[in-house]
């Protein structure tokens, strides 16, 4: 793209936007964005807070989106109009400040689009993330501390609302597990190739020999349940516990044993809360966390279905999907993309669109594939 003439290269954005707009459907946002912000304007709609956080971060997410295309249609018309500006001044600021601006375009353009690759039956909802340290002893629960931290990086990045659920901090440095939803529409969509077990190489700050370790920690990304989602849960098919919540050191967060973690008996699927003043709200939020994952296994153990009825091996999501090297070099590597970075603090500060960005593209060449 870089060989072809300005004008010919604004067209052809020009062209991809279009079918971008196409796919998001402008005309049926701008009635949506109607619609929600009637409902926001009710006052009765605060007696479900639930409801209306939900309803107020869908009408902000899609006045984000609508505004975010129409700016870009915006500036590729000014593009066009100060590359006339250079043209007819024969000035060359002008020119590479237009040269500049259709780099950006064009990486912005691109971005987009990532976005209607998103077409998954559950891509659109928010997401519910579970890290749990693997292999490695404490350095593992160091790294799944870090991976938490890099998500929570990530989402303030976008301006994304979190809430971690839960957290078992482990007795060194570290944790051994959490849970934490990203409380964004399209939040499983994008973040569901993060789902696999991450590798981390680096001289073992714990290691007072200075020697190299490796580590794993296992991530696993499922769809946030909706009301009009179905799942049966069997009481009977549950073991309830009560205990204290507790922070790193064994130092208390709740004054009273509210935290609560249940047990599915049939599938070993354990869940925890912790967050809520409340053990009855603790419980409530667990069980979201729980229909959730069964949601998820559900989804898998039919699409594995389909695929046998093809005749398609069934792939693994539990395997090493990516590299973070810090010792003797510095890179991360995506090992499905080949997607690389150079800068791992900058990674591990949450700067992964890149990776996010290409995973998408590859789940959906997959899909198409398959």
């Amino acid at each position: 793209m870089a060989a072809m003439d300005p004008e010919e290269q604004l067209k052809e954005l020009g062209a991809t936007l279009t079918s971008i707009e196409q796919v998001l459907d402008l005309d049926g946002m701008r009635r949506d964005i109607a619609e929600l912000r009637e409902q926001s304007a009710d006052p009765d709609l605060w007696s479900d807070q639930e409801r209306a956080q939900s309803v107020t971060r869908r009408l902000s997410h899609l006045e984000s989106e609508l505004n975010r295309v129409e700016g870009l249609r915006q500036r590729l018309d000014d593009a066009a109009t100060l590359y006339e500006l250079a043209r007819e001044m024969d000035d060359a600021d002008t020119r590479a400040e237009a040269d500049e601006e259709l780099a950006a375009l064009h990486k912005a353009i691109q971005q987009l689009e990532v976005r209607t690759l998103m077409s998954g039956e559950y891509d659109s909802r928010e997401a519910l993330i579970t890290i749990n340290a693997q292999a490695g002893g404490v350095d593992a629960a160091d790294w799944a501390e870090q991976l938490q931290r890099m998500y929570l990086r990530w989402a303030e990045r976008h301006g994304y609302p979190t809430e971690v659920y839960e957290t078992s901090y482990a007795e060194e440095a570290g944790i051994k597990s959490t849970t934490f939803t990203v409380k964004a529409p399209y939040a499983y969509g994008t973040l569901r190739g993060e789902h696999g077990t991450h590798r981390l190489v680096r001289i073992s700050p714990f290691d007072n020999q200075g020697r190299r370790q490796t580590s794993f920690a296992g991530l696993d990304v499922v769809p946030v349940v909706e009301q009009s989602d179905h799942v049966d849960i069997d009481e009977n098919d549950l073991r309830v516990d009560v205990y204290r919540s507790s922070g790193p050191g064994g130092q208390g967060v709740n004054t009273t044993d509210s935290a609560v973690r249940i047990t599915h008996i049939p599938t070993g699927i354990v869940v925890s809360c912790q967050n809520e003043r409340s053990q009855l709200q603790n419980k409530a939020t667990a069980m979201n966390v729980l229909q959730a994952k069964l949601l998820e296994r559900k989804r898998q153990e039919e699409a594995e279905k389909m695929s046998e009825l093809r005749g398609e091996g069934t792939s693994s999501w539990g395997t090493q999907i990516r590299n973070y090297v810090l010792h003797p070099y510095q890179i991360v590597k995506d090992l499905r993309t080949g997607v690389e970075a150079g800068n791992p603090s900058a990674v591990l500060d949450g700067d992964i669109d890149e990776f996010i960005e290409a995973e998408i593209r590859w789940m959906r060449q997959r899909e198409t594939a398959s």
